[in-house]
């Protein structure tokens, strides 16, 4: 079974970091560009950041630029999402997102003091 699974999510004050992972099972990541989504309440989701599948090319929102970075093992067929200086306004569920088998579940972000 083709799927992806992130984890890494939960509740952090402003100004605090996380890192997601999103581990892909049933496939290799190595030929995958691979992203990362965000949904907050009543919001479309939106493209956070996307990462070439050897690396050499990110991209990011301009809302978290700077802030955000992705990254990428394929041995161990995971990509990673590490937040920092966060937000309220970064508070959404945070997808991750490949060709092969669309959106993983999902993980909760939430900025709160």
């Amino acid at each position: 079974q083709v799927q992806l699974v992130e984890s890494g999510g939960g509740l952090v004050q402003p100004g605090g970091s996380l890192r997601l992972s999103c581990v892909a099972s049933g496939f290799a990541i190595s030929m995958e560009n691979m992203s990362w989504h965000r949904q907050a309440p009543g919001k479309e989701r939106d493209l956070v950041a996307m990462i070439s599948s050897n690396a050499d090319y990110t991209n990011y929102a301009d809302s978290v630029k700077g802030r955000f970075t992705i990254s990428r093992d394929n041995a161990k067929n995971t990509v990673y999402l590490q937040m920092d200086s966060l937000k309220p306004a970064t508070t959404a569920v945070y997808y991750c997102l490949s060709s092969r088998t669309g959106y993983g579940q999902g993980t909760q972000v939430t900025v709160s003091s």
